[in-house]
């Protein structure tokens, strides 16, 4: 008689369930445009009876924080979807396994069968782990991840939504930076810019989509992937130094040493995150140091910080296209009946550029990270190559702003 109910329960819940979106890790430009392919999807379907958005992701589950977005307008879709930063609100909070039990319970009151989780390698592991609890007390639960992170590192998909959106901000930066540089040559003719990435260097190299011509910034680019020499750095910008008489680099905040250390880190535990994750920031200012005390020559630091990945003012059209339509297909998986899966980003192989859109395990992906080929990095390991250009100048959706030519 308890199986008859059990099951009877169950398909109720499968044919006519509750659904929750939370959002996780760091916000990006486009990350809003994935909630909202979610939602308008979702209303579309019978299956699906209300939606709801967790507050400040699962800590919002944990504490049954929940926003009703069953009924949003179109109009509020579109305003969602254009919406910069984690509208529903975010965190950085590993779930505890004692945790697990509660999040279950919120999912049980709600009446909740699907389930969606937009972030990272971090974020499909928490999404991992509340899938197989569900599974080990026999409650029907759909588990989807939704990629999104500017970093770029997660395994089996082409890129990244959030990505394309970084790197054209930082490529406009970097080319108005040039400009900057070329200005006062005289007086400060080394520039070093820090972008964000904690162990990969996708976002850095994308700087280099701000070059047009040989002596245009940057002249320089440093990535985690290639251990950290100091006396080649000098040398490295020495060269540039005696060319053009101007020095422009870029530097990925997780460069590391010979050792695979992070040259740079906060060393507080306040700084590091409930993945262990320690603040990266402030290899810009080291890395200036270093050429003011060995070349004599004066060096000023930027590091952009936050802003470079949620700052709407260069979004990619392309990127926010494809945060959309992952969420869509999220959806449109998840009412398959497919489950413990992430939507993925197949690039075709023809040009110009097209893509597809398939699935990976959600274990795959869970926690691996994805670093830069070696072949999209140049042999000197200061610049990438023309193949990693061809492959990251589409994603940004379009040219960059053009600037007057004045002669030198």
């Amino acid at each position: 008689m308890e199986t008859s109910r059990r099951l009877a329960q169950n398909r109720k819940i499968l044919n006519m369930s509750n659904l929750i979106i939370t959002q996780l890790g760091g916000p990006t430009a486009v990350i809003n445009a994935s909630v909202a392919g979610i939602i308008s999807q979702a209303q579309k379907s019978k299956k699906v009876k209300k939606i709801f958005g967790a507050r400040y992701g699962v800590l919002g589950v944990l504490e049954g924080e929940f926003f009703d977005l069953t009924k949003m307008s179109k109009r509020a879709l579109k305003d969602l979807k254009f919406t910069p930063s984690s509208a529903l609100g975010t965190c950085r909070y590993k779930v505890k396994d004692e945790d697990l039990a509660r999040i279950l319970k919120a999912i049980k009151t709600h009446n909740i069968g699907y389930f969606f989780v937009i972030g990272g390698n971090d974020s499909m592991d928490t999404a991992t782990r509340i899938s197989n609890l569900a599974k080990k007390k026999k409650y029907p639960l759909q588990v989807v991840g939704v990629p999104k992170t500017i970093d770029n590192d997660l395994l089996y998909t082409d890129h990244c939504p959030g990505y394309g959106s970084v790197i054209r901000w930082l490529a406009v930066a970097v080319k108005e930076a040039g400009l900057d540089t070329k200005s006062l040559a005289p007086n400060e003719p080394v520039k070093i810019i820090e972008t964000m990435g904690r162990d990969s260097g996708w976002v850095t190299a994308g700087t280099a989509l701000a070059k047009d011509l040989p002596e245009d910034a940057p002249h320089l680019i440093y990535l985690p992937e290639i251990p950290f020499d100091k006396n080649r750095f000098l040398k490295d910008v020495r060269n540039v130094y005696k060319k053009y008489g101007r020095c422009v680099i870029t530097v990925c905040e997780g460069l590391k040493d010979k050792r695979g250390r992070t040259l740079v880190e906060s060393k507080t535990g306040v700084a590091k995150d409930a993945f262990s994750h320690a603040q990266r920031g402030g290899v810009s200012k080291f890395l200036c140091d270093l050429v003011m005390q060995n070349l004599k020559i004066k060096a000023r630091w930027d590091k952009p910080g936050t802003i470079q990945r949620v700052s709407k003012l260069y979004t990619s059209p392309l990127d926010l296209k494809e945060a959309e339509e992952v969420g869509k297909r999220a959806v449109k998986m998840t009412l398959k009946g497919i489950s413990d899966i992430m939507v993925t980003i197949e690039r075709k192989k023809s040009l110009p550029y097209r893509a597809s859109f398939g699935t990976v395990s959600l274990k795959k992906v869970a926690g691996e990270k994805k670093i830069m080929p070696r072949s999209f990095i140049n042999k000197q390991g200061n610049f990438v190559t023309k193949k990693f250009i061809n492959w990251a100048r589409p994603l940004i959706g379009g040219p960059l702003p053009s600037y007057f030519k004045f002669y030198d």
